[in-house]
C-alpha cells in the first residue's frame, strides 16, 4: 500500500461479514481524529483520550459503515465473564446515553439493527452468529476472559435463551495478540495449564517464559460446546505484529488507544 492510498478504517471478519444482512468488522487505527498516543481512530471511552474525539470517531465510523451511532451498544469492560442480553431498549447505550448493564464483557441479541460493540487492544474478539434462530453474540475475551471461558458461556446462553443449536452457530475470531507475541510468566501459564490441561499443545516454552495460543484455546472451547470446526473462522492476524495497523497494548507498551469489534444483523 503506497503512502497516497487511503488506509482502511476496518477489516471484515471472514465467514461472517457479507456487508448487507450481517456486518462483522474490526476497526483499525486509521480514519479518526484522536491525537497521539491514541492516533487516530481510538474508540475506547476507558482511555484518557478526549471524549469529544472518541465520539467524533464513532460518528466517522458510522458514516463509513452505515451503522447509526444510535444503534450501537457499548458496555464497561472489566475482563470478566458477565454476558448481557440486549434489545432495542438498549440502543445507544454507552455512547449516546449512559450505561445501564454494569460491567459486561459479552453481548447477545436476537434483534436486527442493534450493533454490538466491544473494545480491544490485543484481547480476542469473538463473533457468534446463529443464522437459523437469528441470534448474534459478541465477546471481549482477553487472557482473563479466556480463562473464564466467556466465549463458551456465550454459546451456552444462546442455547438456553434462544434454543440455538451449536451445530448452526458460526464463529469468527478477530485480530488479537497471537501465540507469536503472547509471552507470559509462570503465574499466568500455571493458570492456563490448570484450566486447560487437555490443550497443553497450545502452550510452549520460550526461553524463560511461555507462549499461549489464546485463539486456539477459544476455538477448542467452542468445539467442546458443539460448534463445528468448519464453522469457526480465524482471521489469523496479530495485533502486535501489525501494531501499525491495529491498536496493541503490548505493542505500544500500554500507551495506546483501542479499536472496536462490531457485529450487527441488518434488516
Amino acid at each position: 500500500m503506497s503512502g497516497t492510498e487511503r488506509k482502511p478504517m476496518y477489516v471484515a471478519i471472514p465467514g461472517l461479514d457479507n456487508g448487507t444482512t450481517l456486518k462483522a468488522i474490526f476497526t483499525t487505527r486509521f480514519g479518526g481524529v484522536s491525537k497521539p498516543p491514541y492516533d487516530t481512530l481510538n474508540l475506547s471511552l476507558q482511555r484518557n483520550d478526549d471524549r469529544r474525539n472518541v465520539i467524533e470517531n464513532y460518528r466517522l465510523l458510522s458514516n463509513e459503515t452505515g451503522i447509526p451511532t444510535d444503534n450501537m451498544v457499548l458496555t464497561w469492560q472489566v475482563h470478566g465473564d458477565k454476558i448481557s442480553i440486549v434489545d432495542k431498549s438498549h440502543k445507544g447505550m454507552g455512547l449516546v446515553r449512559e450505561h445501564e448493564l454494569g460491567c459486561t464483557d459479552g453481548l447477545i441479541t436476537a434483534e436486527k439493527n442493534i450493533a454490538l460493540v466491544t473494545i480491544h487492544a490485543d484481547c480476542v474478539p469473538v463473533y457468534l452468529y446463529d443464522p437459523v434462530k437469528g441470534v448474534i453474540a459478541l465477546v471481549h475475551s482477553g487472557w482473563r476472559g479466556t480463562l473464564l471461558n466467556i466465549a463458551a458461556k456465550s454459546v451456552n446462553l444462546m442455547k438456553d435463551r434462544y434454543k440455538c443449536e451449536a451445530r448452526d452457530i458460526i464463529a469468527g475470531i478477530g485480530p488479537h495478540i497471537r501465540k507469536c507475541c503472547f509471552a507470559v510468566q509462570n503465574d499466568v501459564y500455571d493458570l492456563f495449564l490448570d484450566k486447560f490441561r487437555e490443550y497443553s499443545d497450545l502452550f510452549e516454552t520460550s526461553g524463560s517464559s511461555y507462549r499461549i495460543d489464546l485463539g486456539g484455546v477459544i476455538t477448542r472451547s467452542l468445539i467442546a460446546e458443539g460448534l463445528e470446526m468448519r464453522n469457526i473462522h480465524d482471521i489469523e492476524r496479530c495485533t502486535v505484529c501489525e501494531k501499525e495497523l491495529f491498536f496493541s497494548h503490548r505493542g505500544s507498551r500500554g500507551n495506546t488507544g483501542a479499536g472496536a469489534a462490531v457485529l450487527m444483523m441488518a434488516g
